[in-house]
């Protein structure tokens, strides 16, 4: 009886001891398929988007609104929420000229920007290329990626950066990062973004966000800084 005992203690045993082990392998499979699950969300996040790099086929971003008519991506809508706030709360008075668009209406503001170019003069060969550089082709554009905004000033609502509140966007270039926004299109880095657009901002997350501002890259540095097959 004694032998049996012992045997059917240790067949219990080996038991648990199998579905501890089950239960470890389940938990760290589970903590892996997290950690991937992050890590895509993290590069979904900093996707690069420009004249060179168009946006994945079929991308469709969650959105949240932000004001009225204006939308952003769940991940950073509230970041955009709190920091608009902020920059009230220091005497500014920004407001949201641009967020999410989508395909159809880059789409007509493309096609529009080349009507009116022909309208002017400018012959049908020619109006396409032409309105790419003041409009971004559908497909290029950060706005419809839903982590794009551009940011005014309430007091200064004039598309011309000498005209504007030099104050406001001191401040915005200042905290930006602080909510997980750069300053995506810097005039002094036109040659390398292709876009002049001061007033334009983009969320990466509070960390890609602190070293771009940081070191004053712009996100094609900031992609090459990582990949040095990145050309641009």
């Amino acid at each position: 009886l004694e032998a049996a005992s012992e045997a059917a203690v240790s067949a219990a045993e080996n038991v648990l001891d199998q579905r501890a082990r089950q239960l470890r392998y389940r938990q760290e499979s589970f903590q892996q398929k997290t950690e991937k699950a992050e890590a895509l969300e993290k590069l979904d996040l900093l996707i690069l988007v420009n004249p060179w790099n168009p946006m994945p086929e079929g991308y469709e971003p969650a959105l949240q609104s932000v004001g009225e008519e204006q939308a952003m991506d769940t991940r950073c809508a509230g970041a955009l929420l709190q920091m608009l706030e902020d920059c009230r709360a220091a005497g500014n008075h920004p407001y949201i000229c641009s967020t999410y668009r989508s395909r159809e209406t880059q789409q007509a503001l493309y096609d529009n920007k080349i009507l009116r170019l022909i309208l002017s003069g400018v012959s049908w060969e020619e109006a396409p290329e032409i309105a790419a550089r003041s409009v971004a082709v559908p497909g290029t554009s950060e706005h419809q990626l839903g982590l794009a905004v551009d940011l005014m000033d309430r007091e200064y609502s004039r598309l011309v950066y000498s005209n504007m509140n030099q104050e406001f966007f001191a401040w915005l270039d200042e905290h930006c990062a602080e909510y997980g926004f750069i300053k995506r299109y810097p005039t002094r880095k036109l040659l390398l973004t292709g876009w002049d657009e001061p007033w334009h901002y983009r969320y990466v997350g509070v960390e890609a966000a602190t070293f771009i501002m940081e070191q004053g890259l712009c996100y094609e540095e900031f992609y090459a800084h990582y990949d040095p097959n990145f050309e641009y």
